[in-house]
């Protein structure tokens, strides 16, 4: 099972994901992140912390970027 590292990205800085997790597929990987990022998010609002540009850089394990989930494209306005 390939293994996918959700590095986090703001502006230019990157904190990298040292460990990793396993999916059976990218797109599992996109929903987990989705999913993250949601959870992330919500801790953000609660802090009071500004939402704008915070990003996940899926990585695969020869670190190449396999995708990239902003932050604020999970979020649902009506």
């Amino acid at each position: 099972m390939p293994r996918y590292y959700f590095h986090v990205r703001t502006g230019s800085a990157i904190e990298p994901d040292p460990t990793g997790i396993d999916f059976p597929s990218i797109e599992a990987a996109l929903s987990d992140a989705a999913e993250a990022a949601r959870e992330i998010l919500s801790d953000m609002v609660l802090a009071g912390e500004s939402i704008d540009g915070e990003a996940f850089e899926i990585t695969d394990e020869a670190g190449n970027v396999v995708a990239t989930v902003p932050f604020r494209s999970v979020l649902r306005v009506q």
